[in-house]
């Protein structure tokens, strides 16, 4: 082989490498695009409507980019049913609305890391281990839900069902653990997602560093708040909690945490107060 012909190869095999590195992103955009432009099943809005309450008060704008990213998640995430559960589209449809919510009015990254949704029929079963020096304690605790830095998200579909089914509690456990894997999308959940400009960090920062010590004191003292206390765990805890409430109670969020809820409305790009405009929203018990 002469030098001439092996920096020809290497050239040759440089340039492959770079059509498959470059070609990757772009050939996964046509597909996305592909599938947002498909159709969307009848049988799939009638599960909105039926099933996604907050799907009823979305624009009609937001309600096509929705059926898009639906279509986008469907055909690039897995669903596994687990404890005996079969998956149905009722369960695929019902879940990727509200993951895909997150996503509205910006960008999408589509969950990038995550892989797989595993649903339980109810409450799973999850083991604690906690370690003092020789001592090893085992605990185990019901659970809702997961969302793991691995590849996948976990739910339990009795949760997911009746969460979806009633905006005035302010509880949603799709919104709360997919707002983890928006968090963890940098490799670290910590409370502080991904933010379109690097300037923002230092507002986002001051804003929900002081409302979550707001949410620990109430916690701490029994003072009733909008944000379930479970929010005062950790940051990351606290930016899940504040998602479920924003979107599910953004009159009341507005009321007792009016820096907060702007925050999120910059972050989300959207302000879910003016989706309630011409009904009432559900009030918190």
């Amino acid at each position: 082989m002469t030098f001439q012909t092996l920096i020809w190869l290497t050239t040759a095999l440089i340039g492959l490498f770079l059509i498959i590195i470059l070609g990757k992103p772009l050939y996964r955009n046509y597909q996305r695009r592909q599938l947002i432009d498909k159709p969307f099943p009848p049988e799939w809005e009638e599960i909105l409507n039926r099933s996604v309450v907050l799907y009823r008060y979305l624009p009609d704008p937001l309600k096509r980019e929705l059926k898009g990213h639906i279509n986008v998640f469907l055909g690039e995430k897995i669903f596994e049913g687990c404890g005996g559960l079969k998956i149905t589209d009722e369960i695929r449809v019902t879940i990727a609305a509200q993951a895909c919510i997150l996503l509205l009015n910006r960008k999408p990254t589509y969950y990038p890391t995550l892989c797989t949704i595993l649903v339980y029929p109810g409450a799973y079963i999850n083991k604690i281990v906690t370690i003092d020096g020789m001592l090893h304690t085992e605990v185990t605790v019901p659970l809702a839900g997961e969302s793991w830095t691995r590849g996948e998200v976990v739910l339990g579909w009795d949760f997911v069902r009746k969460q979806v089914l009633n905006l005035a509690k302010g509880h949603n456990v799709v919104l709360h653990e997919f707002a983890h894997q928006l968090d963890q999308e940098d490799g670290t959940a910590n409370g502080a997602p991904i933010l379109e400009k690097g300037t923002s960090y230092r507002t986002w920062a001051r804003v929900l560093s002081k409302e979550y010590e707001k949410l620990r004191k109430n916690a701490l003292s029994g003072r009733k708040d909008i944000m379930d206390a479970y929010g005062a765990t950790n940051p990351a805890e606290f930016f899940a909690v504040a998602t479920e409430t924003f979107f599910e109670s953004p009159k009341q969020m507005k009321l007792s945490h009016s820096e907060l809820y702007e925050e999120l409305k910059s972050y989300y790009g959207l302000d879910p107060l003016k989706w309630f405009e011409k009904d009432d929203q559900p009030t918190k018990e």
